[in-house]
C-alpha cells in the first residue's frame, strides 16, 4: 500500500488531536474518532469502525493504542499504524511524565479535586454516546438485538469477563449465520443461488474499480 508523506502527516496530526481526551482507558476518544475518520476524512465506514473497536476491545492492551493502531493500518499500512500509534501515545505520555512530577504536591487541591470529579461525570456522557452510535450499525435486527441485552445482562449480574462475552459472541454469530443459511435453503434453494451470483458481480465490478 503506497501511502504519501501528506497522509501519513494528516493520520499522525488526527490522532495526535484526540489523544488528550482519552479518558476512560480510551473509550472517550470513540465519537472523537468516528466524527474526524468517518466524518471528516471518510477514510474507513461506520460499519467497518465498528468492527475496528469490537477487535480493539477483544485483545490485550488500552483500547485507544490498539484502535488507532488498527485504524492507521487500514488506512497507511504499516506506516499508518506507526504514525497513528505515535500520534495517540505521545501526547498522552508527556501528559502522564507532567503530572507524575506535580500530582504528589497538588493532588489535596480543591481545585483539582474538582476538576477530576468533573471530569469523571463527562466521561461517562462520552462512553453512552460512543455506546449509541455504534449500536445504530451492530444492532441491525432482532437477533444483534437480543445478543446485545444478553450480553449486558450477563455482565451486569454475573460479572463474566469481557472477553468471553466476545467469544460468545464470535461462535454465537457463525452459528446463527450457518442456521441462516440452511433455513433459507430449505425454504428457498434458488435464492442462495441468486444472492451467490449477485455477490460474485458485485465483487466483480468492485475489483475492475480497483484496477483503474
Amino acid at each position: 500500500m503506497s501511502v504519501n508523506c501528506k497522509t501519513l502527516f494528516q493520520i499522525f496530526w488526527t490522532f495526535l488531536k484526540i489523544s488528550p481526551v482519552t479518558f476512560g482507558a480510551g473509550y472517550a476518544m470513540i465519537p472523537l474518532i468516528e466524527k474526524e475518520i468517518v466524518e471528516k476524512k471518510k477514510w474507513i465506514k461506520r460499519e467497518d469502525i465498528t468492527d475496528v473497536f469490537a477487535i480493539a476491545e477483544s485483545i490485550p492492551g488500552a483500547i485507544a493504542l490498539n484502535s488507532s493502531t488498527f485504524i492507521g493500518f487500514r488506512i497507511g499500512g504499516v506506516k499508518g499504524a506507526i504514525v497513528a500509534l505515535l500520534g495517540i501515545f505521545l501526547p498522552t505520555f508527556m501528559i502522564v511524565v507532567l503530572l507524575s512530577i506535580t500530582f504528589m504536591q497538588f493532588q489535596h487541591n480543591p481545585i483539582i479535586e474538582a476538576s477530576f470529579k468533573a471530569i469523571r461525570a463527562s466521561i461517562v456522557a462520552l462512553i453512552v454516546y460512543a455506546g449509541f452510535m455504534i449500536g445504530k450499525t451492530a444492532i441491525i435486527d432482532r437477533t444483534t438485538l437480543a445478543i446485545s441485552v444478553g450480553s449486558m445482562i450477563i455482565l451486569f449480574f454475573y460479572h463474566i469477563h469481557p472477553v468471553f462475552i466476545i467469544l460468545s459472541g464470535i461462535f454465537l454469530g457463525i452459528l446463527l449465520v450457518n442456521l441462516k443459511k440452511r433455513f433459507v435453503h430449505k425454504k428457498n434453494p434458488e435464492k442462495i443461488d441468486t444472492v451467490k451470483e449477485q455477490s460474485d458481480e458485485q465483487d466483480y465490478h468492485i475489483g475492475r474499480r480497483n484496477v483503474r
